[in-house]
């Protein structure tokens, strides 16, 4: 690793770090610099500060380890933008006393018109009661605002303000997907449950108040800083029920029109229309081109569902589904479209049975319209067969991995076993074949988007609750894991020569973490976050030493927002004691308030009430 031979001056340097490079090998650097949003020189501190200019910043990184900006390949970033603000995030809360005590906090300051969302992103294994809440506690601590608490994909909770806020009563008809469970009397509980599939579910969320658009894009704004605190530069949107184009991303488009983007985002378009898909992609690719846009907002093509009958839903504590026979036909029109436009695609596929029809239509377009040269892939693939790893091969197919298991993996141990559970995904598999393969979350309702959650379940092989899954065969080193969420998302989305290393000529994404990735305990992996984030070079968030480098927090509107109490994850040892603070504050595993997960978010009220110095639970 050395500077650049053509002499440049630097914009930016950044010196006497652990700099994990990751250019053709697992070495590390001291510095990099930085003009014209790439990296100009990445090598020893001396060699480096020789492109420094009399304009030229300069940060001391104090010995921090700093990682290439990490790349989710499975985010829903554009449709959780634009609702983050009204959200109650459970991400992280280690227990249910204290996710109760959130949400009654929030329901007493939620004003009439509004409801208060748990949208996914927690498990009940995650708490110390290893429980969910019931519906009779919920009622008891919120009784007027209606409350809405989704868990995973499989159920959600609702109060009775909620129930009649969506007019669901005795009257209301069955669903054609999904159950209202009822009472002896046949009144709705407030249990809606995805059997066979969440469409209820997303029907329910969808029904619910926005934000009017002025606070949309504070919101959108308010989720990419959070995902620069947790060290994302870049994701891959993968579309998702009741996401609309071009409508739903009318917000994104202005933040990256008003220069206010600070994730890259490549999108895929994710089809409406039942029976309609073919209708769908045809007019998508008649008014756009694959990869229009920037390098901050460009298209990535189709996915991550293509068709309504290849709609492979995952719920492990639902038998699996059996795909209509309509699925051939359907599947074989769109993808030969596809094919022939050269739109590469995407597509969510769990079980290896679906993989398996997946894989026969793809390979019949195949022979019709060859994919050579095409980038396509699997979503999660969490049962794939070896047998069907060699026919994705084959077809130069790739593979996006997301922790869902870290969140399910005990309800899969329970359906499937334990032998099942250690190779699912069968990550190692993919890898030695040579399967291009991109790491992800899947948030914000399935599974946290916190990705060094995911990055904690590839490499300890756990779940969120602690549960083995995986022996060392089907477990990642830090540096193979670290490398599937730069270099290996960079490949799903075709910027694998400008994204995924800090190294010359790629673009200056990355992360300065607050501390050592590579040699910390591992359980403390889950806990890391960035005191300073940077893309192309230009600082998007910066805390703590290195505040004064970054852009000041943007206020949250409306004031009542949960974000503006709690923040998003909650980076919370699961190990609790209590206390009492000399306020009289009683909270739940203290630390000091600078050194919080929190830090750089407003808490009139919250979590540091008056009087108290704590960061708690």
């Amino acid at each position: 690793m050395s500077p650049n031979p053509i002499a440049k001056t630097a914009e930016l340097i950044v010196h006497n770090a652990k700099v994990a490079a990751f250019d053709q090998s697992t070495s590390f650097a001291k510095a990099f610099a930085v003009s014209d949003g790439r990296f100009i020189a990445v090598g020893e501190n001396d060699a480096v500060m020789a492109t420094r200019g009399p304009k030229t910043t300069v940060i001391d990184a104090r010995g921090r380890t700093i990682i290439p900006g990490l790349n989710d390949s499975h985010l829903h970033l554009i449709r959780g933008g634009l609702s983050y603000n009204l959200e109650l995030r459970w991400d992280g809360v280690p227990s249910l006393a204290d996710a109760m005590r959130m949400l009654k906090e929030q329901a007493q300051r939620t004003p009439p018109g509004q409801w208060v969302r748990v949208i996914g992103g927690w498990g009940e294994f995650q708490f110390a009661e290893r429980r969910m809440p019931t519906l009779d506690e919920i009622n008891a601590i919120a009784p007027e605002v209606p409350v809405f608490v989704l868990h995973l994909y499989d159920r959600a909770l609702l109060n009775g303000a909620a129930l009649r806020a969506l007019g669901y009563a005795r009257t209301t008809p069955e669903p054609l997907a999904g159950q209202i469970q009822r009472d002896k009397s046949g009144n709705p509980t407030g249990l809606l449950l995805a059997a066979p599939n969440a469409a209820i579910l997303y029907a329910s969320i969808a029904a619910g108040p926005k934000l009017p658009l002025e606070q949309q894009y504070n919101s959108s704004r308010q989720f990419m800083r959070e995902m620069n605190r947790l060290g994302i530069t870049s994701a891959i949107d993968a579309g998702g029920g009741y996401q609309r184009y071009p409508e739903d991303y009318a917000v994104i488009s202005e933040l990256h029109r008003r220069d206010e983007m600070t994730v890259r985002i490549s999108y895929n378009l994710f089809t409406q229309h039942a029976k309609g898909e073919l209708a769908d992609f045809t007019k998508w690719t008649q008014e756009n081109q694959y990869r229009q846009g920037d390098d901050m907002f460009r298209l990535n093509g189709a996915g991550e569902m293509l068709t309504f009958s290849a709609a492979d839903f995952e719920d492990f504590l639902q038998p699996r589904p059996d795909l209509p026979p309509s699925l051939e036909g359907e599947l074989t029109d769109v993808a030969r479209l596809l094919a022939e436009k050269r739109w590469p695609f995407r597509l969510h596929a769990t079980y290896d049975e679906s993989i398996s029809r997946f894989l026969n239509v793809f390979e019949n377009v195949n022979r019709q319209v060859p994919f050579k040269g095409l980038r396509w892939f699997f979503d999660h693939a969490e049962t794939v067969s070896e047998k069907n790893l060699d026919r994705i091969q084959a077809l130069g197919g790739g593979i996006a991995v997301q922790h869902r298991m870290a969140f399910q993996g005990e309800y899969f141990i329970e359906r499937y076993g334990r032998d099942a559970v250690r190779h699912s995904p069968p990550i190692r598999s993919m890898l030695n074949r040579g399967i291009p393969v991109g790491a992800g979350t899947d948030g914000t309702r399935v599974a946290s988007y916190n990705p060094f959650v995911s990055l904690y379940w590839l490499i300890s092989g756990k779940t969120v609750g602690g549960t083995p899954m995986y022996g060392e065969e089907n477990r990642m080193d830090r540096t193979g894991a670290l490398k599937l969420y730069t270099a290996g998302s960079a490949w799903l989305s075709g910027d694998d020569q400008i994204k995924g290393s800090i190294k010359i000529g790629q673009l200056a994404d990355f992360a300065v973490l607050t501390a050592d990735f590579f040699t910390i305990p591992e359980d403390q992996i889950k806990s890391l976050e960035s005191v300073l984030t940077a893309v192309g070079g230009k600082i998007v968030y910066a805390v703590d030493e290195f505040t004064s480098h970054g852009p000041p927090s943007l206020p949250v509107i409306p004031n009542w927002a949960p974000v503006a109490y709690y923040g998003g994850y909650q980076n919370v040892p699961i190990a609790a004691h209590r206390h009492t603070n000399p306020a009289g504050c009683s909270h739940t595993n203290s630390k000091p308030a600078s050194s919080g997960a929190t830090r750089g978010f407003p808490s009139p009220g919250g979590f540091w009430g008056a009087g108290c110095s704590c960061w708690a639970f």
